[in-house]
């Protein structure tokens, strides 16, 4: 059989398919058209991506490295303006970049001659945006163009200044916006312009909430991010346990946010009504000093009263004695996950002030529990279970929470595997030989990708009403064990000690060992394994996940087997400085190779605006290839090669008649 009759019938299989294909093109210049363009596409450079994790509610640190792409923004304006403006000069156009809006109120304070300024600024503004612009195609650019503007920007990117005839229609071009007093608003876009296009694609690796005071901030700009996929925390799995009704996640959420004296991502964030909560506990722990429970807000960078931290020390041990009961029932339902043994609260002796761990008795920290029923410490004061009801009930309405974890269930999910890079927040469960864990799921075994597949479709079916009830109730159960499960992929240790380290000074009790994937991540061939069994294909492929800051204070390298795997988490939130000796990790990837940036605390949003201060950051090289990737080296330049085949078939199908034009 000659080629030209096998091509023929290739055609003719496909020729179901190529009639549909044929709507979008009816013409054989469309498709022409189209396959130059395709063609085209793929031999721009690689776009930026930019990688970030454990964000823990830290919103104005998050916003603010968003706003200058990780130093991007700052390594472009310096390239640009290298011979030609003042130290001082970039440090400006940089803060005007990352906020228009606010530093063009300061110029118009102190500045006299704004015509002037608006000519010199826009200018520079033009020159950085052609620069970020350059990556991509006209059509790509056009689409994330402020509508208002549209025209006027793609005019002055797109012209040549070379020609003195074009120079005075640029020229004109400015003139005009300023004299229409739209100077403002324009160099405004600009700017927002410049920092959508010097990211082309954000990847968070979990954590978005806990700690920090603004994790509804943050949700609410990830909501509407042009370019985005979230890999689900621990955290993020606890928050959404909560919306979906779990009362462990619940009290587990509202301990964490009294623990860090945070709750205005509780209440202003999502309007979940915290009176009845003190209320019961200003009643229940009116005498009680409730010593231990008073949350470290210096640690924190928090300031109260001390009538505040005593009404907060309260409600933080009523919440937690709820927690350590609703736990308790839920391994003694759930006896499949082999954590009945973290029934600690049934091993409280309360008129001796011990509990017994493992045949060893501990003396109790706090011995004035006046809920806990002798015969059965499980279960729920009449007055804690009505709280808890109103608690779930307030959760549940929360229109915004509820938008934001539809947010984490559109554009998120347990893994994602993008540009031969496996991303994920925490683990993957491990034998000590390194061979992939088997873990039970509702009586399947599963590991590796099929377990995270599973998890996903767990957690999904949580907030499938169309599912079974008993299916749905135990997905909404099985939130608690992804917090602190054994063999969750979002966990992955010996045990989550949150009874021990309240309740028990003995610090032995309090370690949580790791499970083996921690152990042994630094070794190249089970990293190899990993990637094979998620089927991550490529030269120059990676695992990238965050979770366990990078203790980077001691020496501790992010970077771990031979650069197969890196780690992000440097510790954005304030709690975690201490520990890291940094601020934070993020990873930026764009066609040269991959760079690791490490930053310092960031103080305020208002000292940025004011004082034109950056976050001090620190760029380390990870991988530079060999040659610049184009976006043919690229999943999504793969995804065009099939496109063009698909036309290059429909061409023929014209051709040959077997289709006609319309």
């Amino acid at each position: 059989m000659s080629a030209s009759h096998t091509s023929l019938k290739s055609v003719k299989d496909d020729l179901r398919y190529l009639r549909l294909l044929a709507r979008d093109f009816p013409t054989i210049s469309r498709v022409t058209t189209e396959i130059i363009n395709l063609e085209a596409i793929r031999h721009l450079p690689k776009p930026t991506e930019h990688f970030m994790a454990d964000l823990h509610g830290e919103h104005e640190a998050f916003l603010h490295v968003l706003r200058n792409a990780s130093g991007n923004i700052k390594r472009k304006v310096n390239e640009l303006f290298a011979g030609t403006l003042t130290a001082h000069d970039k440090k400006e156009l940089c803060t005007l970049i990352y906020y228009p809006e606010q530093k063009l109120e300061l110029v118009k304070q102190s500045n006299t001659h704004l015509t002037d300024y608006y000519e010199t600024t826009l200018g520079r503004l033009i020159t950085v945006c052609r620069s970020v612009s350059s990556k991509y195609t006209r059509s790509k650019v056009r689409k994330s163009l402020p509508e208002e503007f549209a025209y006027i920007i793609e005019e002055l990117l797109h012209e040549t200044t070379d020609d003195r005839n074009k120079q005075d229609y640029l020229n004109a071009i400015v003139q005009s916006v300023i004299l229409t007093r739209q100077a403002d608003n324009f160099i405004a876009a600009m700017c927002h312009l410049i920092q959508r296009l010097s990211i082309d694609r954000l990847h968070i690796l979990g954590d978005i909430y806990d700690r920090g005071p603004g994790a509804h901030l943050i949700m609410d700009t990830l909501c509407d991010y042009h370019h985005l996929d979230i890999e689900w925390g621990n955290h993020d799995v606890l928050w959404m346990g909560a919306a979906a009704g779990n009362l462990c996640c619940i009290a587990g959420v509202l301990r964490l946010s009294l623990r860090y004296a945070n709750t205005r991502t509780l209440e202003e964030g999502y309007g979940i009504n915290m009176v009845p909560l003190a209320r019961f506990a200003m009643e229940t722990y009116a005498d009680d000093p409730c010593e231990i429970f008073v949350p470290k807000v210096e640690q924190f960078g928090t300031e109260l009263g001390e009538k505040d931290l005593r009404l907060i020390a309260q409600m933080h041990k009523a919440i937690t004695v709820i927690q350590f009961k609703l736990e308790a029932q839920m391994y003694e339902t759930h006896p499949e996950w082999c954590m009945t043994d973290r029934c600690l609260v049934k091993h409280i002796n309360p008129e001796a002030g011990t509990v017994n761990i493992e045949g060893k008795d501990y003396e109790l920290r706090d011995k004035h529990l006046p809920t806990l029923n002798a015969s059965h410490p499980e279960v729920l004061t009449p007055e804690e279970n009505e709280l808890m009801e109103r608690l779930r009930r307030s959760f549940m309405i929360s229109e915004r929470l509820q938008r934001h974890v539809t947010c984490l269930l559109s554009r998120g999910g347990m893994f994602s595997v993008f540009n031969s890079n496996l991303l994920f927040h925490a683990s993957v469960p491990l034998n000590e030989d390194g061979s992939l864990r088997e873990v039970q799921i509702c009586g399947t075994t599963v590991k590796g990708r099929e377990l995270m597949m599973r998890v996903e479709q767990m957690v999904r079916t949580a907030f499938d009403d169309a599912a079974e009830e008993g299916e749905q109730g135990y997905a909404r159960d099985y939130f608690w064990y992804l917090w602190c499960g054994k063999d969750s992929p979002l966990f992955d240790k010996g045990k989550m000690a949150t009874f021990e380290r309240y309740l028990i000074a003995d610090k032995h009790t309090h370690m949580e060992e790791k499970g083996w994937y921690y152990k042994l991540r630094d070794n190249a061939s089970i990293c190899d394994a990993i990637l094979d069994d998620f089927e991550v294909k490529g030269k120059h492929r990676h695992i990238i996940n965050g979770h366990v800051p990078v203790r980077a204070g001691k020496g501790e390298n992010p970077i771990k087997a031979d650069g197969r795997l890196m780690v992000i988490d440097g510790g954005f939130a304030k709690a975690y400085h201490d520990t890291t000796g940094i601020a934070g990790y993020t990873l930026v990837y764009h066609s040269r190779g991959f760079q690791l940036v490490q930053h310092e605390p960031f103080h305020s949003t208002e000292e940025a605006i004011r004082q034109g201060t950056d976050i001090r950051s620190t760029t380390q090289i990870v991988e530079m290839t060999g040659r610049r990737e184009m976006v043919s080296d690229t999943d999504v330049g793969e995804k065009i090669r099939i496109q063009i085949n698909d036309l290059q078939k429909l061409f023929k199908a014209y051709r040959k008649g077997l289709i006609k034009e319309s």
